[in-house]
């Protein structure tokens, strides 16, 4: 299912410009404070969950006052078992305004001509000097009921709140918090539509117990704290934050434009240009990325390599043709003698113009197969954790070419050190160099081994005629041959060098007093 879902959006996935990415990422960044305000109602409702906890705590406060101070009211119990199950009941708040009915306003206490409760007159005056100085610090409306729901302290004196429905659940026993619209709410802020808790007014009912009876109820009320109201008095603020973060979203976006996209897009255009033979690299940008930047210089050293290897083929072309251009033109000659003149020509004439058409066969024939080996050397690869000593291929190749008037003469240190090559490497590099120095005229080879810390270094030396000024920068050319009536393809030596190029290896011709010398150098093994 899962890969039916990626298919299912790589086919309809819309083709879209990396300036229109990243700049919807920066708008999205610069957006988030004003999407974040949608959720700021989560906070809110807090706010008015903070104000229901702190008018339940001034409620029971106030409740266990008039509690104690009731006339007739049994003395606490100076010794309380806090260990009681139960003992501690704190009280949960009970408000959601996502969820929470918003009641109309608290109606004006219904006179009835019935005076309060004595006790709860008492109460409410002893507990007033209290009230007064809570109500500075909290700012909440404080009235106390007797049984009856009957005001005994606070506005409407006398009057009856016992239908109100938190008054009633408070006399049941049970304390009630609600929320009612405020009567004197008038809209003063462009926010505040937003905000739900801007026009009410949360309500909460405590019953006063003493012993097992409902003696009366604190009615507690009071605005909840407005968010929006204090976001609207600092609008400058968040109106110049906004104007700042777009500010910074322009910068930015110039940033990304200078440092990514515009060169990117002037990569691709040089990219095209050169692939129809138009152009040159680009320039590489002083405001691109570091990594742009890189990119460029990956760019240019992939251009410059294009066409070396460009100028490469067309050179080995050119000289493929060359070389095989004579041995086929004396194939061709031969067959159309044979054809013209083959019955009236005598044995002898027939049998070598066929000799000189198998050896051309032949060379052409060893020509392929080195150009094969060119090149598999070309497109070798390094193996991994290779690790070779180099006294096996050194004494196995010697022992190849040996001969009572060639000799290989090695100069090996006792430990054998180890080397980053593979042994066919190894037996093809050193057969290619043996076997020149042998047809060249050498008697005698001569080897010697220097370490450093990354390299072996295998300095190879013969006593033979040397090599000519003039040929030396030509040598690893491939089809350079100075044998070439010998047979010599002008190969072994490219291919050598490409089996150690792919092997992080290389080989180089050196001065040498005597016959021609050659540095092998290879990588050690880690």
């Amino acid at each position: 299912m899962i890969g039916r879902a990626k298919a299912f959006l790589k086919r309809r996935w819309p083709r879209l410009r990396l300036r229109l990415i990243l700049f919807a990422v920066l708008f999205f960044a610069a957006a988030m404070p004003g999407i974040s305000a949608i959720f700021l109602r989560v906070y809110e409702n807090t706010l008015v969950r903070q104000t229901e906890a702190e008018l339940v705590a001034q409620g029971a406060a106030l409740a266990a006052m008039a509690a104690v101070s009731w006339p007739g009211a049994p003395p606490p119990d100076p010794n309380p078992d806090r260990a009681k199950p139960g003992y501690y009941a704190p009280e949960p708040t009970t408000l959601d305004m996502r969820t929470a009915a918003v009641l109309p306003e608290r109606p004006a206490p219904r006179f009835r001509g019935q005076a309060a409760n004595p006790a709860a007159l008492h109460v409410a005056k002893a507990l007033d000097p209290v009230i007064e100085r809570t109500v500075r610090t909290t700012l909440a409306s404080v009235l106390i009921l007797d049984e009856k729901g009957v005001v005994a302290r606070g506005y409407g004196l006398g009057g009856d709140l016992s239908a109100l429905a938190e008054v009633k659940t408070a006399l049941a026993g049970r304390p009630r918090t609600v929320v009612r619209r405020s009567g004197d709410y008038r809209p003063s802020y462009a926010f505040e539509w937003l905000s739900r808790a801007s026009g009410v007014r949360l309500h909460h009912a405590r019953p006063i117990q003493v012993g097992d009876r409902i003696v009366g109820v604190v009615l507690l009320s009071r605005s909840p704290r407005a968010l929006f109201r204090g976001l609207y008095e600092d609008r400058g603020k968040i109106i110049l934050g906004v104007a700042g973060i777009f500010s910074i979203l322009v910068l930015l976006s110039g940033l990304v434009s200078r440092g990514v996209t515009r060169p990117i897009e002037a990569l691709s255009v040089a990219s095209r240009d050169m692939a129809t033979g138009q152009g040159a690299p680009p320039e590489t940008p002083t405001t691109a990325a570091l990594e742009i930047q890189a990119l460029y210089g990956d760019f240019r050293a992939m251009a410059e390599a294009i066409d070396r290897r460009s100028s490469y083929l067309r050179d080995f072309a050119a000289a493929v043709s060359h070389e095989f251009k004579t041995p086929l033109a004396g194939i061709a000659g031969a067959v159309e003698l044979l054809q013209d003149h083959g019955e009236t020509m005598n044995p002898e004439d027939r049998r070598r113009f066929l000799d000189n058409a198998a050896a051309d066969t032949a060379r052409l024939s060893l020509l392929v197969t080195r150009l094969l080996d060119l090149a598999r050397a070309d497109m070798a690869r390094p193996e991994l954790n290779a690790a070779t000593s180099l006294i096996t291929p050194l004494r196995r190749a010697a022992d190849a070419v040996a001969s009572q008037t060639f000799r290989v003469d090695l100069r090996l240190p006792d430990t054998a050190p180890l080397v980053a090559v593979p042994e066919p490497t190894l037996d093809a590099v050193l057969g290619v160099l043996f076997q020149n120095s042998r047809q060249a005229g050498a008697s005698l080879v001569t080897v010697s081994l220097r370490e450093t810390s990354e390299t072996i270094v295998a300095l190879i030396g013969d006593d033979g005629p040397g090599v000519p000024g003039a040929d030396r920068a030509r040598l690893f050319e491939p089809f350079f041959t100075s044998r070439r009536t010998e047979g010599g393809t002008g190969l072994g030596l490219s291919i050598a060098r490409s089996l150690l190029a792919a092997n992080h290896g290389a080989i180089r011709f050196v001065e040498s007093d005597i016959g021609a010398a050659f540095e092998v150098v290879l990588p050690r093994a880690r």
